[in-house]
């Protein structure tokens, strides 16, 4: 959320800002303008009343000794209405604070100057690639094909058990998935990431938190009767760990992984570019976060993409990194790279990871504060995540990419973790 200090100094600066994202702010910074200057005319109006009230108070006990008890009376009189008055102001203040707040949630994170102008995917901007695109042997086929031929992921059974988007990992695909979770915890291990075990709901403030609520409350799985909310990614319950907590600057950065099973409806999702694993309502993903100095974020931000990399270059999958324009941004983020690797049967690119910083945004959302030196006003801490990685689109290249006429071949890098080498 951005700060009201920060709309207020610099209000042409955030609409221009926004409108990158093609986002029109106008109306809602006028109006969030207007409600503050609302506000500030009637804390005048209730600092008049309470220094009347004051006075008057300290005259009624003078009154009553110089015996002026009619006088004495008017004022007490004066005074009830001075408090009821400053009562009404007070409900007044409430009603206002409630209205920006709600027209602040609004308004979506403004981009960083390098974040390409853009409408959709077709405007992000290609940052570097690598790898080598594969040759298939004739009669390749798409992973949903492989995973039945080789007995590794049951969609049916998962529709049976379930619903649609919730496969069954059987056999050596249960094993390759356990195996990518294993890989994955490990290389963060090696990076000075902290593991964490979160749990796989989260409530309403942890929503609100990160971004999630209220904007993509109709993608959460909501638990009614409790009110919890099935976790999109482990970046919400990680990232609240530091709701309300104020960091020592020589902590920074703090750096913590975890695995998780992730939940999302996926509303309106259909067609061709959802079958197998290419779209799923449930999935395993391994998540980085970390918390940093504005100072340092976006050195940070990098040294994740180069993390990032790092995986999917040990994973031998062709890969492209993008930078996101404005328009294909989450609503969170002030810059956004993902990572997609190439589906050799499907002959497209799958997305794979979103590695984001977010600035002060969700910071502010959690009061999440860091303090350089003892006794001083504590700031805003920056806050950045990324998927390292997820895992369906990572199993749907692997096994497509690794078909060979004798199986499929698994990279070096997970033989250890699989105990086989070829499926």
């Amino acid at each position: 959320m951005l700060t009201l200090k920060y709309i207020q100094e610099n209000p042409n600066e955030v609409i221009e800002k926004l409108a990158k994202r093609n986002f029109d702010a106008r109306d809602i910074i006028q109006t969030i303008l207007q409600l503050r200057e609302t506000k500030n005319q009637t804390q005048v109006q209730a600092d008049n009343a309470k220094a009347e009230m004051n006075r008057l108070s300290k005259e009624i006990g003078i009154l009553f000794k110089e015996g002026k008890t009619e006088e004495a009376g008017q004022a007490k009189i004066r005074t009830g209405e001075l408090k009821e008055n400053i009562r009404e102001l007070d409900q007044v203040f409430a009603g206002i604070d409630e209205q920006v707040q709600a027209l602040l949630v609004q308004l979506p994170n403004v981009p960083n100057l390098a974040v390409p102008y853009g409408k959709g995917a077709e405007d992000n901007e290609v940052i570097r690639s690598g790898g080598t695109l594969p040759e298939l042997p004739e009669g390749a086929l798409p992973h949903w094909d492989l995973a039945a031929k080789f007995n590794l992921i049951d969609f049916e059974l998962g529709v049976k058990l379930t619903g649609a988007g919730f496969p069954v990992y059987r056999g050596k695909g249960a094993q390759l998935q356990r195996a990518l979770i294993n890989f994955f915890l490990e290389e963060a291990r090696k990076q000075g990431y902290e593991e964490i075990q979160p749990p796989l709901m989260v409530n309403e403030a942890s929503g609100f938190g990160t971004g999630q609520l209220p904007d993509k409350e109709g993608q959460m799985y909501h638990v009614t009767e409790d009110n919890f909310y099935l976790i999109p990614t482990a970046e919400v319950p990680v990232t609240n760990i530091y709701r309300d907590v104020i960091l020592d600057a020589k902590d920074l950065p703090v750096k913590n992984c975890a695995y998780s099973a992730c939940f999302r409806r996926e509303a309106g999702s259909y067609g061709k570019d959802v079958r197998g694993l290419n779209r799923l309502h449930q999935f395993d993903k391994v998540e980085v976060v970390q918390i940093a100095h504005p100072d340092q974020s976006y050195e940070v931000l990098e040294e994740m993409v180069s993390y990032v990399e790092s995986l999917v270059q040990k994973l031998e999958l062709p890969y492209r990194i993008l930078r996101l324009c404005g328009g294909d941004m989450g609503f969170t983020s002030a810059m956004t790279y993902d990572f997609e690797v190439w589906s050799a049967a499907q002959q497209k690119w799958l997305e794979v990871s979103s590695v984001s910083n977010f600035e002060s945004f969700q910071a502010n959302r959690l009061k999440l504060r860091y303090r350089d030196e003892a006794g001083k006003k504590p700031q805003l801490a920056h806050t950045l995540n990324g998927s390292a990685l997820a895992l369906p689109r990572i199993v749907a290249a692997l096994l497509e990419n690794n078909q060979t006429e004798g199986g499929i071949r698994i990279p070096k890098a997970l033989v250890k973790w699989c105990g086989f080498d070829v499926i």
